[in-house]
Formats: C-alpha cells, structure tokens, sequence
C-alpha cells in the first residue's frame, strides 16, 4: 500500500523514487516486520498467558519437555503477523504472484491455527488429525502450483512453470501442468519439515530458511 502511494507521488517528491527498487522495499520491510514483532510480541504473550493459551506436551514425550507445559503457543499469529503486514505495506500488489504467496502463506497459517486451537480447546496436545491436516496442506498445495501454472498459460512471458537448477545454468526443465505436484513437494514437506523440527528449541530456522529460498518464477516482486 505504500508502495503504491510513493510510487504515485514520485514525480512530486523525488525521495519517493526509491520505491521502484526491489532492494529498498525489501530493507524498509524487513525493517517493519522487526518493529512489529517488537511492539507486539511481549502484548502477544502476555496476552495469551492471560487468556491461558498454553501448550500441551505428549506424556509420551521426552520428561525434559514436561516443563515446556503452559508455554503460550499459537505464536504463529505474530510471525504471520510480521510476514503479511510488511508484504502488504511494501510489496507491489498488481503482481499476481505476491497474492500467491500472501494467499498460501495465511492458507497454511489457517491450518496451524486451526490445530493449535483444538489442541486449547480439548486440553490435550491433540489437534488436527494427520490425514485431515495432511489432506488440506495437499489442497493448498495443488491450488498454488494450479494459480501459478494458469498463470504461465495466461502470460507465458510473464510467468513460467519452469526450474532453475542450482550450479546447473543450462538445465531448467519444464514442469507444466506437474508444477501443481512439484509445488505440493515443496509446499506440504517445507511445511512439516519445520513444524517437526520446530519442536526441538528453536532449531526450525533452517528448515525457514530453505522455505525462503523456494520462491515461484515470475517478475520482479
């Protein structure tokens, strides 16, 4: 949104000019997503705690994470929060594949929020059941590769299903309509990658970081 407003108003002010590149919005976002977190995070918590949003933990787990117990959980909210408010502040909102992105990001959110909040609700670290929750990041899945394979028929200039391999320039294989089974791949295993490895104190930032990495083809976002 703010993109758009400096970017109207870059012929009367020439600061605004700055938007136009891709590594300016990305700092100031970056920067905004931070600010979030900090002004909101301990209200979160605190917040949570309040309303005794804790976490439950499996009796078969291991005795050291019993004191885990009562942790706020549904932290989620806030690391959404300081993915989709920035995205929508800075992000060029006539792109399609933003909207993608923004769309599958809160669809996947949905579904852990949903789980977590069960999990409150029936006081026990049992929420979504595997198949029910394996079943609607699949959907998910299949419609992101489906929108960004459309995509490529509606605009094939603009958009492509085709792969960039790493350390390979020449080899980039076209998916077409697989894209929807490769996007599913990446989508639900990045996924359950980082929520199993998200478990083991706070070791789940590689696992993030290689969802990061995994961005669709497409113009300049």
């Amino acid at each position: 949104m703010l993109y758009h407003l400096f970017y109207f108003f870059r012929h009367d002010v020439t600061g605004f000019n700055v938007v136009r590149y891709i590594t300016f919005r990305t700092a100031v976002a970056s920067l905004t997503a931070l600010f979030l977190v900090l002004i909101l995070g301990p209200w979160m918590i605190e917040r949570l705690r309040r309303l005794q949003v804790g976490q439950y933990i499996r009796e078969e787990g291991p005795q050291a994470h019993q004191t885990k117990a009562g942790t706020p959980t549904m932290g989620g909210l806030l690391v959404l929060t300081g993915i989709i408010v920035p995205t929508l502040l800075w992000a060029d909102l006539t792109n399609r594949n933003v909207w993608i992105l923004i769309l599958s990001t809160v669809s996947f959110g949905a579904i852990g929020f949903t789980d977590d909040y069960l999990k409150v609700v029936k006081k026990r670290n049992l929420g979504l059941r595997a198949r029910d929750k394996m079943a609607l990041q699949v959907l998910v899945g299949l419609l992101v590769g489906a929108a960004v394979y459309w995509s490529s028929l509606a605009q094939p200039g603009q958009y492509s299903t085709r792969l960039i391999v790493p350390f390979f320039k020449t080899v980039m294989p076209d998916l077409s309509v697989f894209y929807a089974l490769f996007a599913v791949m990446v989508l639900v295993g990045a996924s359950n990658a980082v929520n199993l490895t998200d478990g083991l104190d706070g070791l789940a930032i590689g696992c993030t970081s290689t969802w990061t990495c995994c961005s669709f083809p497409g113009p300049e976002r």
